[in-house]
């Protein structure tokens, strides 16, 4: 199918944007006690950044390998939700159902869904382009944090710990489309800093679709 040109330009300026935070991610890594290869394994198998970020948190607060794969997993749940709404936009089957699987993050479900508008062929670029740039970038900026933790020091102080929350707030703005669609964003927002202080780690933001569903249900 022809290349949609503005669907590449979204989902090129994503990818370059939220993959340089693995930097930080590499950083991290190194810092919580992770070997460069331990590290870049992790963004190469598991491939989703926060879940990756607890895994390293949990061991560098000294927690165990199992608390450290239960954190990882509460956050992955999200990933799971996005899997039910593309696989029928995407319509693949056998390995490359196995590789959509590892590429449905946060942002190529973002893109792919925010180019409704233009087309199936549109959506399915959108998705495709957008998780496997994500996935290139992600890797070689976790190699190159890795190798350079020493003199990268705290990632915050470079601005990256803002990318990704800022590339997604992006990527969902479009769809505000009325005031319904923002008194529900507004809703989960305040449900999850009410309940953040009470629940795991991770929980709080997979809690936040059940205001979607109550929404839902309400309207219906």
């Amino acid at each position: 199918m022809p290349l949609h040109r503005p669907t590449l330009r979204v989902a090129s300026s994503v990818a370059v944007t939220v993959g340089t935070y693995g930097v930080a991610f590499g950083a991290a890594g190194v810092a919580a006690g992770f070997s460069v290869w331990q590290t870049c394994l992790l963004s190469l198998i598991a491939f989703t950044g926060a879940s990756q970020f607890a895994a390293v948190s949990v061991i560098g607060a000294g927690g165990s390998a199992l608390s450290a794969v239960a954190a990882a997993s509460l956050l992955g749940v999200r990933n799971a939700l996005y899997g039910v709404q593309m696989a029928p936009r995407l319509g693949v089957s056998g390995w490359r159902r196995v590789l959509a699987a590892q590429l449905t993050i946060d942002e190529s479900t973002g893109v792919a869904l925010g180019q409704e508008g233009e087309g199936r062929h549109a959506v399915v670029q959108g998705f495709w382009l957008t998780g496997g740039g994500v996935y290139l970038f992600w890797n070689l900026a976790t190699l190159a944090g890795a190798s350079g933790a020493h003199l990268l020091g705290d990632p915050a102080r470079w601005g990256l710990d803002a990318a990704v929350p800022a590339a997604f707030l992006a990527l969902v703005w479009r769809r505000f489309a009325d005031r319904r669609l923002i008194g529900v964003a507004l809703a989960a927002m305040g449900f999850c800093a009410l309940i953040s202080p009470v629940v795991p780690a991770g929980l709080n933001i997979v809690a936040t679709t059940l205001v979607a569903v109550v929404a839902g249900w309400v309207e219906r």
